[in-house]
């Protein structure tokens, strides 16, 4: 049977923080470490030759730093940062890592960030499996984001619809929203792909929580108007009005 555990590699110069990780990671169920690079340049070779579902990549290291190390990659797997410069953040999360662990870190914060990481991994992987509304909505129903320094857990039946603002984004329910550092692409990617859809490049709304449809503006059902980008208005369109022959 193939082994469905999410598959790590430690990205990292210092054995500290590999032994650190590896301890953390044997009490976590669904999480095997693969691989231990001292360099991000080892680790490219790595990457070549094994299948690898995360990382946990350091920032500061000799010869190629780690956010320089991810912007070469063609195929990114999940990123966990583990550093000891909390002045990366944004500039990581840009790069759609999916958490950020500030060295020291306790075995708690470690235990959070590596469960959402299976999480997005099971959730890719029912997509690809069985594409259908119903099974990726029953993957996962919640998902954790960062906003105002804390990781705040939201129902993704809840939202109405993602807004693009700048490195951020504005994850809409009714009436209020949460500024998270994330890009809307990495949404696009997660949310179930059937209910979520992509309108104009800056927004990705809840067809359950769209009220009307006239011309190239989308009403929400909280009272919002949205105009559809140009590339996407046939494609809407058709999405919108299937449900209504």
């Amino acid at each position: 049977m193939e082994d469905s555990n999410l598959k790590a590699l430690i990205v990292d110069d210092e054995p500290l923080a590999h032994d650190v990780i590896l301890r953390f990671a044997k009490d976590v169920p669904g999480l095997t470490i693969v691989g231990q690079s001292f360099l991000a340049i080892d680790a490219l070779d790595f990457l070549k030759h094994n299948t690898v579902d995360l990382l946990f990549l350091d920032i500061q290291m000799p010869k190629l730093k780690g956010l320089d190390f991810l912007r070469i990659l063609d195929q990114k797997p999940l990123v966990i940062i583990t550093s000891a410069y909390e002045k990366y953040a944004l500039e990581s999360f840009d790069l759609d890592v999916i958490d950020y662990l500030l060295k020291p870190f306790r075995f708690d914060r470690f235990l959070k960030a590596a469960l959402k990481a299976i999480e997005l991994h099971q959730l890719k992987n029912t997509k690809i499996e069985n594409p259908t509304p119903a099974s990726s909505a029953a993957a996962v129903q919640q998902l954790f984001i960062k906003s105002d320094k804390r990781f705040i857990q939201i129902n993704i039946t809840d939202i109405y619809y993602l807004e693009s603002h700048g490195n951020y984004v504005k994850v809409w329910m009714e009436n209020e929203y949460h500024l998270t550092p994330r890009t809307l692409v990495s949404f696009e990617e997660m949310l179930p792909n059937q209910q979520f859809i992509r309108i104009h490049k800056s927004f990705i709304v809840n067809k359950k929580f769209v009220h009307y449809l006239e011309g190239n503006q989308l009403k929400m059902q909280n009272g919002t108007s949205l105009t559809l980008g140009r590339n996407h208005r046939q494609t809407v369109k058709q999405l919108i009005t299937s449900d209504h022959p």
